[in-house]
């Protein structure tokens, strides 16, 4: 094993930094053999579904009440924010249940390089997944599905809505009852494009089944779908040109940019891009992952990908924090949709406060997803956030230690832990 670089435990999967030579941060495994293959990111093996421990990033199926590893508790809620490490209110010895359970094992993906160069089938045609920057374009355009008239797949004088949400990759939370009311908002709002965070083989089995889906090509192909833990997707009413994906060069936890080129019926092209850039993983025996310096430097190499392009739409859950991250690296002609339409209104788009059903966490407010647009040849319309709303008489219960009682909550659930975002744009 070279000394120079990082090594993932093959008992929890963390991946210990160089320095680290005999023995696994989190779980103390010794190091095996170096030249054994890395597990793939996938999120399981099998069809049975599984929650991340917070301690040591194990994955463990759902009927263990404690992690096989450490004994650390199951999740049964979301995220621990950002500066919000402390809470008097809950007690220290207690494991709270939002940290590290949204995200999957700190694991490496090690399909990556066979996915970044992998022609995949989309609709009938192939389209290259390119590790180069450039766009590589199929040799049969992709058909539009299921377009019902002109003004709605965007022709040359009607708008354009496109609609980024995080979906939330929790399973063991009213999973069908959420993707169908995510469906619900998508068949009110009738987005020409969509970009989804946190798609799982599961979320994408029950959009696929959906009436809605009939009008969308995908960036996804069915066998790719099945192949990985979670990922971005795009879809598009409209015509595409093709779709692309790239890998960070510095992600551990499997991220990458999706970027499609769409053919609007009379107008100008438009690249569409969605991402989910790395997570802060703040947890035991260090609470500062946020992983700030690798999200900038994702971001700065999706912008460098896509500022080439004269229309582009950027939107995902870029788990940005100004404070933390800095301002995001825009060059010049690019804005951040929601500072320009909503100058004063804070964005937030998790929100323990707005969203009852994370009322039982930490209090955080982020807005963790946003929209970037560098467009010569539209304009911007508006902006909003959907999926505010709870879900119709659906409730569950969270268990919750305060001052040394367990106490039960009964929440609402609502589509996502994430509000989504709903931008109109068009042509000038």
């Amino acid at each position: 094993m070279s000394s120079s670089s990082s090594w993932s435990c093959n008992k929890c999967t963390f991946l210990n930094s160089p320095s680290q030579k005999l023995n696994c941060m989190i779980c103390l495994a010794p190091v095996s053999n170096p030249s054994s293959s890395l597990p793939p990111l996938s999120a399981s093996t099998n069809d049975e579904p599984k929650w991340a421990c917070k301690g040591c990033t194990f994955l463990n199926t759902y009927k263990n009440s404690v992690c096989d590893i450490c004994g650390t508790r199951s999740p049964t809620s979301s995220l621990l924010g950002f500066d919000e490490l402390t809470d008097s209110g809950l007690e220290s010895n207690f494991p709270d249940s939002s940290v590290g359970s949204v995200f999957f094992p700190l694991r490496r993906c090690s399909k990556r390089k066979a996915m970044d160069d992998e022609v995949v089938e989309v609709d009938g045609g192939s389209v290259v997944r390119s590790e180069s920057s450039g766009f590589v374009k199929k040799n049969k355009e992709i058909e539009t599905k299921g377009v019902a008239s002109a003004s709605d797949s965007g022709t040359a004088s009607s708008s354009l809505k496109i609609l980024s949400y995080n979906v939330w990759f929790r399973e063991d939370l009213e999973l069908i009852s959420r993707m169908k009311a995510i469906g619900n908002l998508i068949q009110l709002h009738s987005p020409h494009l969509i970009c989804f965070q946190e798609v799982t083989p599961e979320i994408y089995e029950i959009f696929s089944k959906s009436n809605w889906w009939k009008a969308y090509s995908c960036s996804v192909s069915v066998d790719v779908a099945r192949t990985k833990g979670y990922y971005c997707m795009l879809l598009s009413k409209v015509g595409v040109k093709s779709f692309s994906c790239k890998s960070f060069r510095n992600s551990i936890m499997g991220r990458e940019l999706s970027v499609a080129e769409v053919e609007v019926p009379g107008r100008k092209p438009l690249v569409l891009a969605t991402s989910h850039l790395e997570s802060p993983c703040p947890g035991p025996p260090k609470w500062d992952q946020m992983f700030s310096r690798e999200r900038v430097q994702q971001a700065e190499e999706a912008i460098e990908i896509l500022r080439a392009n004269t229309n582009v739409v950027f939107g995902g859950d870029m788990n940005w924090d100004d404070k933390l991250d800095g301002k995001f690296p825009l060059p010049d002609k690019w804005v951040d949709v929601w500072e320009v339409l909503k100058p004063g209104d804070s964005g937030f788009t998790y929100d323990t406060k707005a969203n009852p059903m994370l009322s039982g966490n930490r209090s955080l407010q982020k807005r963790l997803d946003r929209i970037f647009c560098r467009l010569d040849d539209y304009k911007l319309g508006g902006i909003e956030m959907v999926g505010k709303e709870a879900i119709p008489g659906l409730s569950y219960v969270k268990e919750k230690k305060v001052r040394g009682a367990v106490k039960e909550l009964e929440l609402p659930v609502l589509p996502s832990d994430h509000f989504g975002l709903l931008l109109t744009i068009s042509p000038k």
